[in-house]
């Protein structure tokens, strides 16, 4: 009898891997495909989704299930979500995203990983797809300043005072040439690509449920003097996750020429690694200074040209190297910039429907551009009324701890949003 139980449980382990091998997202060209079938989709940035559970127990999972059940409704099913965060307290003055995956150098909090276990395997049951960063740029989630901190290239401080911009590029920078800090980068990815889910006992690096690995978010070189190092940086480490893992996608998470010092020549060089299955872009219209009315309504025009302008540009670059193009964030905030969710969001609809219109237009003449993340679902989460930033205890809420709640975050409530969403998800 136990041994009949094993050669079953034997086949079962094998039918699931060839069914898991025929469901990864993988590439074929400037495509990517599911079991050699196109694969096109409007998804979502979620990136507090793996630490719902770890935050709010029972009444996070609760929240979890609704909203993912939302989701896949409106036929939005590929998340972007944040899988790597790092430190405590004070960052470049913010106040970081709590609880991390890495509250001290080297030490790892298994719960956060088993919320991530939780969020995937739902995600699974639900035929949803996952983009999962696995650092990041900017201090909201402690990323790369946190590892010059760790070691000695970054004071405390230093790290927790508000930087100006060129103090804050002058230190992030640091970051490509510092080996130690690399090595602790290296050592948490190897730590998340390894992982066994709880809930399924699936690896994650066998779980098809993970669409690709993101290296961080909006990784710069912040400096023109840093290029040389960034790129190697890129390359050892796509190639590293590539070693660890042979069945997932690799992308940089990169913003695009805005976040390669202007360069479509290095844009297009880092995308043309081998170990780099796709490109990315983000588009943040108010941040680049592309309108200024507080209204919105008078710039529009002029946000939309740009905008379209700006993912063409790239995804001519996609073509160039024969590999899909996602606009991974994009966002507008509600009308006159109010953070309240009963507002309208009258421009950020035309806004949308601008950017779906290039996704809808590309897919439709076999393009590059093969996915898109808004930014960012907000859930059933709301701002407190009178109260701007993020504290620790709060719901979170698509809007990072260091801008105001309610800023771009997508609610549940949004049915303008939503209908528009849905005319194209309608469509796919």
């Amino acid at each position: 009898m136990l041994k009949n139980s094993i050669v079953i449980l034997c086949l079962n382990m094998l039918i699931f891997s060839v069914s898991a091998q025929q469901n990864f997202v993988k590439t074929k060209g400037s495509q990517f495909t599911i079991a050699g079938k196109p694969y096109y989709y409007i998804g979502t940035n979620y990136w507090y989704g793996g630490l719902l559970q770890a935050v709010k127990g029972e009444q996070g999972r609760a929240r979890l299930k609704q909203e993912l059940d939302f989701l896949k409704a409106k036929g939005v099913t590929n998340l972007r979500v944040l899988a790597g965060s790092e430190g405590l307290g004070q960052e470049n003055g913010v106040q970081r995203v709590n609880p991390p995956l890495q509250p001290q150098q080297g030490v790892f909090k298994p719960e956060i990983l088993e919320s991530l276990d939780y969020l995937l395997n739902e995600m699974h049951k639900r035929n949803m797809y996952a983009v999962l960063f696995l650092s990041n740029n900017w201090e909201w989630s402690g990323g790369f300043l946190q590892y010059l901190n760790w070691n000695g290239k970054l004071t405390d401080t230093t790290m927790r005072k508000k930087l100006n911009w060129d103090e804050q590029r002058n230190e992030t920078s640091k970051f490509y040439t510092c080996e130690s800090c690399m090595m602790d980068y290296n050592k948490q990815v190897k730590l998340i690509v390894s992982h066994i889910n709880k809930y399924n006992n699936i690896k994650y690096a066998n779980d098809p449920t993970i669409m690709a690995w993101e290296l961080a978010n909006e990784p710069r070189p912040m400096r023109s003097d840093a290029v040389a190092a960034y790129k190697q940086w890129i390359l050892n480490a796509a190639t590293f996750i590539k070693g660890l893992d042979k069945n997932h996608l690799i992308t940089i998470g990169t913003e695009g020429t805005q976040g390669t010092e202007g360069s479509a020549e290095l844009f297009q060089a880092i995308h043309a690694f081998k170990p780099i299955d796709y490109l990315t872009i983000h588009i943040w219209p108010k941040n680049w200074g592309w309108f200024r009315d507080s209204s919105i309504v008078a710039s529009l025009p002029q946000v939309i040209s740009k905008s379209v302008a700006y993912i063409q540009q790239h995804e001519a670059i996609a073509k160039a190297i024969n590999k899909p193009l996602v606009l991974e964030e994009f966002g507008l905030p509600r009308d006159a910039q109010s953070f309240d969710p009963k507002s309208t969001t009258n421009s950020r609809d035309k806004y949308y429907e601008a950017i779906f219109n290039e996704w809808k237009r590309s897919a439709a003449n076999g393009g590059a551009i093969a996915g898109c993340n808004f930014w960012a679902f907000g859930g059933t989460a709301r701002p407190i009324p009178g109260q701007i930033f993020w504290k620790e205890g709060d719901d979170f809420m698509g809007d990072p701890p260091q801008e105001e709640q309610g800023l771009n975050a997508v609610f549940t409530t949004d049915n303008a949003t939503w209908k528009i969403i849905q005319n194209f998800t309608n469509q796919k």
